[in-house]
């Protein structure tokens, strides 16, 4: 399935993202998680999910377009192309936004499903992220040829966000990146444990772990020991181990996501610190994927890292202050991400 394109608010270099563990996202509310207990729940939603759809859906909200290539497969992958199919015409509807093209991959496994419940009492937050269906070998290689047959050589950026299925090696992400960068593109990974190990070594252009996930690959790598993992590390002891990373992998940019202190965006010579914008926090849903979607679109229009960085970090705050699975709105990302270059100028 394709959803129909047209041209971006301003031209940039094409971006496709890959998703091989989607999920059906369910979010809905009760008053309090109570063991053995039938809880009443309010109002539910069913969204279509997965980290490279969330990042073509804030580059399509933000005026740009990406091709979103995906898993589907049983009775709940029907619903999951339904819902994408709905979106992707809702886009193509609306002035003044991007596009958001669908290309489905189908595989034998049911797409599973995730669950977001919002304890209303305490403000409490509680995800169940069930585990995926299994990708045989030649399902794995059909994602991957698939992705490749749709680079022709030239500029562009490839997004491979999300956690792995059951069945896909350790090295998936690393063999995606290095057929998509033999086309010239590059590529930016969202993993984390043994994928994000395994792909740093094919020297991906950006990588974007949280503090817990770069020390845990520090440590993987041998670049810290493995007390470190656990360990609160303050940020210029992260940025140290960014650029360690980057000498050793040949990654160009390690785009550092830390919560409420913002992020740090690292290259082999520098690193750039940002705050994050006092907003009030509801829901931390997609806010790594709003980071990444902002940045990617704002590098493939021309922009400078620092420029990217500043509207990553108001797409992730923008999305934070959304309750539930909901993703920021544009005029907020790029209030915010004018309030920030304020701040910088």
């Amino acid at each position: 399935m394709a959803a129909t394109t047209r041209t971006p608010d301003s031209p940039h270099a094409p971006i496709v993202t890959l998703t091989v563990n989607p999920a059906l996202d369910l979010s809905t509310g009760t008053d309090r998680l109570v063991p053995e207990h039938k809880l009443r729940c309010g109002p539910s939603v069913v969204e279509a999910g997965g980290g490279g759809v969330n990042v073509s859906r804030v580059i399509a909200r933000l005026g740009g377009a990406s091709t979103a290539f995906v898993t589907v497969g049983g009775a709940t992958g029907g619903a999951y192309r339904d819902l994408l199919a709905a979106e992707a015409a809702s886009l193509a509807a609306l002035p003044g936004d991007g596009a958001m093209s669908t290309e489905l991959i189908p595989i034998a496994g049911a797409t599973r499903q995730n669950i977001t419940i919002d304890e209303t009492t305490t403000g409490h937050q509680f995800r169940f992220v069930l585990q995926g269906p299994t990708l045989s070998d030649d399902e794995g290689m059909r994602c991957l040829d698939t992705l490749e047959g749709a680079l022709p050589p030239g500029p562009g950026f490839v997004v491979l966000s999300g956690s792995l299925p059951p069945g896909a090696p350790d090295d998936f992400y690393a063999r995606a990146v290095q057929r998509a960068r033999e086309h010239g593109r590059g590529v930016v990974v969202d993993a984390s444990g043994a994928a994000l190990a395994a792909a740093v070594e094919a020297a991906p252009h950006i990588i974007k772990p949280s503090g817990r996930e770069l020390r845990e690959l520090a440590v993987t790598l041998g670049l810290a020991p493995s007390g470190i993992a656990t360990e609160r590390v303050e940020v210029d002891g992260l940025i140290a181990l960014a650029q360690q990373l980057i000498a050793r992998t040949g990654t160009a940019i390690v785009a550092l996501t830390l919560g409420a202190q913002g992020a740090a965006v690292v290259t082999a010579d520098a690193a750039l610190r940002l705050s994050a914008p006092d907003v009030e926090v509801r829901s931390t849903v997609g806010a790594g994927d709003s980071f990444l979607g902002a940045m990617v679109l704002r590098l493939a229009q021309g922009h400078d890292l620092a420029a990217a960085a500043r509207a990553g970090v108001a797409a992730g705050a923008a999305t934070a202050s959304m309750p539930g699975t909901q993703l920021g709105e544009r005029a907020h990302i790029e209030r915010l991400e004018a309030q920030l270059a304020g701040d910088a100028g």
